[in-house]
């Protein structure tokens, strides 16, 4: 009719709505990424005192401590890379770099969610979208392999932590060897038989709305006892790498101890740090007091053990995340999680 308004609706196309809510996640990751560096670093408590120490031992102590640690970093993440590969090639096959790019991305998503559940998120966006919950059960099953190395080398330090400074009586130290032996048999076992879950999976009464979560479990018949022994290995190396790199850190700032006695602390440390659900934005706070005393029982200075946790934090998880945040935003987000265009350019 003439005169009549047009109320036709302008829609925007499919693919410039992709490219907004791309460019929107992106956004939120750097913006979630850059709140945790300003609440952690830029804003933190004494990081002008932690600042002067490293400056001080920068120029009084052997540089090539901290270098070293430095160094370390891309090996620490190369044993999770090399993990990460082993536990996937079953379904997906990728380069070393391409793998590595994945790993990096979950450490930007982690760094800023509860318990580091955005690891999971953060390495799916790296394989195809038909796989992303075999992605997550093999995330799974390599976070399962770490948390063993951690749980049965920390009982140990714990044990001998504990003999040498709390005094306790022997059948209290024997009987924390035995808990912790009984729970790393256990765990060994669920490790090696992981493939019992997968009946059980079935058998929950919501499976059946689970879909493709529910039958990605079925990948874990494909990690026989080498797949395991390997995954095994490979975190017991990064385990061993992470260690020398807070041993390097609490030698540049001064901390000076022999290998077995830091060893046995650092252990310790991480221990307690794995038995505690920390959110993000208390990660750092309750690993300096966790630091601080069990460090303390050993007299060192507390703005030395606060400079070398927080290096080895800065060191590990901020300049991963950083880099993990180029490859990111290198991705399409919206078609690796399965969201695929279908207008044309």
């Amino acid at each position: 009719m003439k005169g009549q308004l047009n109320t036709t609706k302008v829609r925007l196309p499919l693919i410039n709505r992709s490219r907004l809510v791309n460019g929107l996640i992106k956004a939120l990751v750097l913006l979630m990424l850059a709140y945790v560096i300003h609440r952690q670093i830029i804003a933190r408590e004494q990081i002008e005192d932690i600042w002067h120490i490293f400056v001080q031992q920068w120029r009084a102590a052997d540089q090539w401590l901290l270098l070293a640690a430095v160094v370390l970093m891309p090996l620490n993440w190369g044993f999770e890379t090399l993990k990460w590969r082993c536990l996937t090639r079953g379904f997906v096959q990728q380069s070393f770099f391409r793998a590595y790019q994945a790993v990096l991305g979950g450490v930007t998503l982690s760094i800023f969610t509860p318990n580091r559940i955005g690891e999971y998120g953060g390495r799916i966006l790296f394989i195809p979208a038909k796989d992303n919950w075999k992605g997550v059960v093999a995330t799974l099953v390599g976070s399962f392999s770490q948390l063993l190395v951690l749980i049965g080398l920390g009982v140990l330090g714990l044990v001998f932590f504990a003999e040498q400074h709390l005094m306790l009586e022997g059948y209290v130290l024997w009987g924390v060897f035995f808990m912790g032996v009984c729970l790393c048999t256990l765990m060994l076992f669920c490790f090696y038989n992981i493939g019992l879950v997968i009946p059980l999976v079935k058998k929950l009464p919501f499976a059946k709305y689970l879909g493709r979560a529910a039958r990605s479990v079925a990948i874990l018949r494909a990690y026989d006892r080498q797949v395991l022994s390997q995954t095994l290995v490979l975190a017991l190396g990064r385990y061993f790498v992470y260690s020398v790199q807070y041993y390097l850190l609490l030698q540049f700032f001064g901390l000076e101890l022999g290998f077995g006695s830091t060893m046995v602390g650092i252990s310790t440390i991480f221990l307690l740090q794995t038995s505690i659900p920390l959110p993000p934005f208390l990660g750092l706070v309750v690993r300096g007091s966790l630091a601080l005393h069990i460090w303390g029982y050993y007299g060192f200075n507390e703005l030395a053990i606060l400079a070398a946790t927080f290096g080895l934090w800065t060191l590990n998880l901020i300049l991963p995340a950083l880099i993990g945040t180029i490859f990111i935003f290198n991705t399409n987000v919206i078609q690796s999680l399965g969201y695929h265009d279908t207008t044309p350019d």
